[in-house]
């Protein structure tokens, strides 16, 4: 069933973030998307000229109007326009028990504009405790906590904090810390995962970052409503941030959009159902292939030469040739929303494997098979890595 998600936000003109970026989002991710605006903003990436706060009882009108036909899965909650729609919002989602709840504190758009005062934000309490997540930068961990954040130290002390008082998980966005390293923090309410959980990527070099946050956010609201728990929701909501950054149409004179519409066939948001988007066939003599099918129209991606090229077709699957002995004949990969449960279901049906799930040096988890008729398959885990690996050609 497609997942529903109700985005309740505000809309930004510049289509970079807001319910446009959730949009997006929720698209790519195959979720059905309704929305309840707080908020119409006439903006575009060098700031926001002008906000107009929807009333209230139009916000709520929305939200009732689509419960009441269409049902929802998840809610998504990012800039919400005043103090009272926030109550009156929070008021609501008491009526919705069970429904997992993303809250995106959005206090400071990405150009340094102000989306909420402190009236506002001190009636974020009230949606908190309703949320599942709320996904705090540390800018707006420091508001929350009514006090500076700065350090490790004092994010976790304030985090913990946060999560003890309200009764949500919170995940700690580190963007705007410094270093080549971004870490986001997880900090958990469920007795059944662990108190704390640590991401660590390297910095994205890139000024398209106008909407990480309410995409981000949004994914994560797809990944509960495929029934995901919140780790996993999470560190696939990451990667998908990651690539839509890395995809970025590079727009406008200041913080761009992002490219939400450019990540497809990156992440299977199924546990069972494989997704085909990568093939590798043999090759005698890797230069005169590559050229073959840079002919083609393919683009060209990696390189180990003599041994391996790998290509990316218009659509986002990719396409490998390799001179290794190995390949003796084509291998066909499908990748799993979660590998290691699908080779275990495969296996209690009686599905025979040649190697079992292992992580490869090129970043891959993968499993292998061959079908009745011989031919090779490789079920596979890879996200960010099977179109972006660092070893990526910069002309690509």
């Amino acid at each position: 069933m497609t997942p529903r998600i109700l985005i309740i936000a505000g809309s930004d003109s510049g289509g970079g973030a807001g319910i446009q970026a959730d949009i997006k989002t929720v698209t790519m991710l195959g979720g059905h998307a309704m929305t309840a605006i707080t908020a119409i903003t006439a903006q575009n990436t060098l700031g926001v000229d002008a906000v107009h706060p929807i009333p209230t009882d139009m916000v709520i009108a929305q939200i009732d109007a689509v419960v009441r036909d269409l049902g929802v899965d998840a809610i998504k909650i990012g800039m919400i326009g005043s103090a009272r729609t926030a109550l009156a919002v929070a008021a609501k989602l008491e009526e919705l028990p069970g429904v997992p709840v993303v809250f995106d504190p959005v206090m400071v758009a990405t150009s340094g504009a102000t989306l909420a005062d402190d009236a506002t934000i001190a009636a974020f309490e009230r949606l908190m405790r309703h949320a599942t997540v709320a996904t705090p930068n540390l800018p707006e961990l420091a508001a929350l906590a009514g006090r500076p954040v700065e350090g490790d130290a004092e994010q976790r002390q304030a985090a913990k904090a946060l999560v003890a008082e309200h009764g949500c998980a919170l995940l700690v966005k580190g963007g705007h810390a410094s270093g080549p390293q971004l870490c986001d923090r997880l900090f958990s309410v469920d007795p059944g995962d662990p108190p704390e959980i640590e991401w660590s990527d390297p910095r994205i070099d890139s000024e398209s970052t106008h909407g990480t946050g309410c995409t981000l956010s949004s994914a994560i609201a797809c990944g509960l409503a495929a029934e995901w728990d919140l780790p996993e929701a999470v560190a696939r909501a990451r990667r998908f941030v990651r690539i839509a950054m890395r995809e970025a149409p590079d727009l406008g004179r200041g913080h761009g959009p992002m490219g939400q519409q450019a990540v497809r066939l990156d992440l299977n948001m199924s546990f069972f159902e494989p997704m085909l988007n990568q093939v590798t066939v043999p090759a005698q003599d890797l230069a005169a292939s590559e050229r073959f099918y840079r002919l083609l129209g393919l683009r060209q991606i990696v390189r180990a030469s003599p041994r391996y090229a790998r290509f990316e077709t218009e659509g986002g699957a990719t396409f490998s040739i390799a001179t290794d002995e190995a390949y003796t004949g084509p291998v066909v990969y499908f990748e799993c929303g979660d590998l290691d449960v699908t080779v275990a279901y495969l296996q209690q049906q009686g599905v025979a494997f040649e190697q079992e799930p292992r992580d490869r040096d090129w970043g891959w988890r993968e499993a292998r098979l061959r079908d009745p008729a011989g031919n090779a398959v490789c079920l596979y885990q890879a996200g960010e890595m099977r179109r972006f690996p660092p070893w990526r050609l910069a002309d690509a």
